[in-house]
């Protein structure tokens, strides 16, 4: 939702005076090994690059893993501390890869090591790790590394918030222009950053909003608008924007798709983000006749897909459920991913597991991308959430501008991130893509029927509420089943939104039975919690139609993995 803001000084004197939390197992210091990804994924047939910086040795070793196996080892000299790495992956999309970088000296002894991820997809679509932009002033001069930043992250769709001139007019009439709240901009700016964006494999999509006018077109074309029962037209934000009807067919919805024509016809995007902000529900037209926007959304939606597909061979068509209104008309339409802003009465961090799963079912299993605001001064808030939306097979918008994370509908009011935090989220996001086909790609949201399948000796595990228990969410593949433990122990609340001062207490030694239907192969473990993300393999007793086992710790989330024996 568009909303001006001033930024708060907030964070600053939080900051100041210490009162911010910091995550559990994080790293103080940078490490002395990096691995850039060239891209923020790799396409079937693409090699897969890396660089990777080290301030000492002779050469790099890196191991290549596919869940729990090894599948390709690949070095290269070490000079001036630098090194390049180049695989050649199976061309099985999607798939997600573990690396693990050893440097070492002339003799062959280790002195240093780190890992990072990388994925094969097809398209981004088939795992959108959305991000967004907010900057695009003239002569911006860090455009190259807010895209290896990306790419670093595996961000590999990008939002261009705010980028237009105006809501109903896209494109500048010249170049440089001012956006309607006077911020500066550049369109050559906007092409650059589409142009580098496209050199590492990420989507760009263009903000625009379904409805959203300004109070200068409105006086040109007042019989546009949608109105009120007292035949007043609606308007946003105190009169900032006029709020037009998008019934297709009307005159506005016909000059909107005649805009995203020209925005695709003169820019490199990749397709359509399109917004709402979430009321009016319903109003009337210049006529009086009524008009539900519940129904005209996905009318329009479609309408704009197939403009979108006309003009883009892979072009993506993307809607904002706001306050995840109105899910059940939107989900089943033609857009390309189920994109839902979260706002009350959807507070505790359950709820998003419970949006999430209904998106799924009304969506058919396309790709669910979350956008709810946390300030990354919240880390546990942070961390607790990515837990439930990774684990619940969703993406989260959070992203995208270098060293910073999204903390209020307004976009260009995000929130810095310290070492500390980018560290935590970088695991996070390697965790997400090396581990994408237990969490997401091939699976689907099996909580309902299979989280009471497993128990926990003397730990709550009921996953309506978020607080004094221990959540578990479950995502059910073809030979495969992955229980995500989410720790909610000892938290002062459940609620998302609010900011947790202290996160879950840890616990050890979890006593683990779980229910089965069929002969388990293995059972393997991995959490983004530590430094070492690497899966480990449990040992487990099967007696009665039940196996049981011991996970060793839990910090914020732990995933279970049980592989199935084939028939």
């Amino acid at each position: 939702m568009t909303r001006p803001f001033v930024f708060s000084l907030l964070v600053v004197l939080l900051l100041a005076g210490g009162l911010l939390p910091m995550p559990a197992h994080a790293q103080s210091d940078a490490p002395l090994v990096t691995v850039q990804p060239d891209k923020a994924f790799f396409h079937p047939g693409e090699p897969a690059t890396f660089s990777v910086t080290a301030p000492e040795g002779a050469r790099v070793v890196a191991r290549v893993t596919h869940l729990l196996d090894e599948v390709a080892q690949i070095e290269a000299p070490l000079e001036a501390g630098r090194a390049s790495l180049r695989w050649d992956p199976p061309a099985e999309a999607p798939r997600g890869y573990g690396l693990a970088v050893s440097v070492l000296d002339d003799s062959g002894a280790e002195i240093a090591a780190t890992s990072a991820a990388f994925d094969v997809l097809e398209h981004w679509l088939q795992a959108p790790r959305y991000g967004f932009l907010t900057e695009f002033q003239q002569g911006r001069d860090n455009i190259d590394e807010t895209m290896a930043w990306a790419a670093r992250y595996h961000v590999n769709g990008l939002q261009f918030y705010d980028w237009q001139y105006r809501h109903e007019q896209l494109l500048p009439p010249e170049d440089p222009y001012s956006d309607l709240l006077g911020r500066q901009m550049s369109l050559e700016t906007v092409a650059q950053l589409i142009d580098a964006a496209h050199a590492r494999n990420i989507a760009a999509m263009p903000y625009t909003a379904i409805y959203g006018a300004s109070p200068a077109f409105y006086a040109q074309h007042p019989e546009w608008a949608l109105f009120q029962a007292d035949g007043v037209a609606f308007d946003f934000g105190d009169g900032y924007l006029k709020i037009m009807d998008p019934t297709p067919g009307s005159p506005w919805a016909e000059h909107l798709l005649n805009q995203f024509a020209r925005v695709l016809d003169q820019t490199a995007f990749d397709g359509i983000h399109l917004d709402q902000y979430g009321a009016p529900k319903a109003g009337r037209n210049a006529a009086g006749d009524p008009v539900d926007l519940a129904e005209v959304f996905p009318a329009f939606i479609n309408e704009s897909a197939a403009l979108v597909d006309e003009k883009r061979e892979d072009g993506a068509m993307i809607f904002n459920a706001v306050g995840n209104w109105p899910v059940e008309t939107i989900a089943p339409s033609d857009e390309d991913a189920v994109y839902i802003e979260v706002w009350p009465p959807h507070r505790d961090f359950m709820d998003l597991h419970a949006i999430i799963a209904q998106a799924e079912a009304l969506g058919g299993g396309k790709p669910v991308i979350i956008a709810a605001y946390i300030h990354p001064n919240n880390a546990h808030n942070v961390r607790l959430a990515n837990a439930v939306i990774f684990g619940s097979g969703a993406f989260h918008l959070e992203l995208g501008e270098p060293g910073v994370m999204l903390a209020d509908p307004y976009f260009p009011k995000f929130g810095e991130m310290n070492e500390t935090m980018q560290a935590a989220m970088q695991r996070a996001y390697d965790f997400l893509v090396r581990y994408e086909e237990a969490l997401n790609t091939g699976t689907r949201d099996a909580t309902e029927a299979r989280a009471g399948a497993l128990a926990i000796e003397g730990v709550k595990t009921d996953g309506t509420l978020s607080k004094n228990r221990v959540a578990v969410i479950v995502r059910a593949g073809e030979a495969r089943e992955t229980f995500s433990l989410v720790n909610f122990m000892g938290l002062a609340h459940g609620k998302w939104l609010e900011t947790l001062f202290q996160g879950p207490e840890p616990q050890h030694d979890l006593a683990i039975t779980l229910q089965v239907e069929r002969p388990v192969e293995r059972v393997w473990l991995a959490s983004p919690d530590g430094e070492d993300i690497t899966p480990q393999v449990v040992a487990f007793e099967a007696e009665d139609g039940a196996i049981r086992f011991t996970v060793p710790q839990l910090d914020y989330w732990t995933m279970i993995v049980v592989d199935y024996a084939h028939d």
